[in-house]
């Protein structure tokens, strides 16, 4: 496959540093030998940015998608993330988990390192001294936070000599906590959209197809657009397939209008998605039921 060009394909500068690709490539829920080649043919199709984390259990495979990639390492933006269990946030054992990434991914140093998530038991001083050992040390380029709440996200930036690079948060047309992402673009916190295409969800969605037939682009495509062309906002689409991985970055060759942006804006979520959702009935039937809900039952409704 042909690299496209990347001109587009970089976040502007901020405190002074390049921070996040404006489209990357996720690979949560990839796993061995579909997870490599999934990487391999992204970065063959001109992706610069890939994203994993210690949660997903690929990072060797990841590792060795990159390894045997004919892209330098140098050429691309590599992210992981350390679990936000609380005994993995203490300082030495976060020092400890970083290098384990490392190795894994069979890299020296890695672009950017997240916190994946935040368990208020933890101690946020000692976690962000580390990861500013890890920048010092020159092991990590960036640093930044994943699911953290504006709350959080104020301690980290106060108690971090290192900028917040980014903050990871789901985001796509039917889901976004706008607070949240008006105080990132407001603090130069950039917003790494995840799940920009709803679990699969927004690939059937009429609006976001209607709006694509006027550019010759799919549904999908129509929803990553819209989330980069926003201030400060970047996303890391997963996919598969070689027909999916080309498509979904080939985003660069048209542009939104004010009318398209809210239109998508105001979108709603189908009814099954919402439901499934933590607080929609489903997601609490579900939890309350547990097991005693049958197989066949269970999968119909998730």
């Amino acid at each position: 496959m042909k690299r496209p060009q990347q001109s587009a394909d970089m976040a502007p500068e901020q405190n002074g540093t390049t921070t996040v690709p404006t489209l990357g490539f996720g690979t949560y829920r990839t796993g061995g030998y579909k997870c490599y080649n999934a990487v391999k043919n992204a970065l063959d199709c001109g992706y610069t940015h890939i994203d994993t984390a210690m949660a997903y259990e690929n990072e060797a495979a990841v590792g060795r998608a990159i390894e045997q990639s004919s892209v330098d390492r140098e050429d691309i933006f590599l992210t992981t993330k350390i679990k936000g269990y609380p005994e993995m946030v203490e300082y030495e054992r976060l020092i400890e988990a970083a290098k384990g990434c490392l190795e894994r991914l069979g890299t020296e140093y890695l672009d950017l390192l997240l916190v994946h998530w935040w368990n208020p038991l933890a101690d946020m001083e000692e976690t962000f001294n580390a990861l500013n050992t890890l920048v010092d040390d020159g092991l990590v380029g960036q640093i930044g936070v994943s699911n953290f709440s504006i709350k959080e996200l104020k301690q980290a930036m106060r108690l971090s000599d290192a900028p917040i690079a980014t903050n990871q948060i789901e985001y796509h047309p039917y889901w976004g906590d706008e607070e949240l992402v008006r105080f990132c673009q407001d603090n130069d916190v950039t917003v790494t959209a995840y799940s920009p295409l709803a679990e699969g969800r927004a690939v059937e969605d009429d609006v976001l197809r209607s709006i694509g037939d006027r550019y010759g682009k799919s549904a999908a495509q129509v929803s990553i657009r819209w989330l980069i062309q926003q201030e400060n906002v970047v996303t890391i689409p997963k996919a598969a397939t070689p027909k999916h991985i080309e498509a979904n970055i080939d985003v660069f060759d048209f542009e939104l209008t004010d009318r398209d942006m809210r239109r998508i804006r105001k979108l709603k979520p189908p009814f099954w998605y919402r439901e499934n959702r933590e607080g929609g009935s489903i997601y609490e039937a579900r939890s309350v039921l547990g097991n005693f809900v049958p197989d066949s039952l269970y999968n119909r409704i998730a």
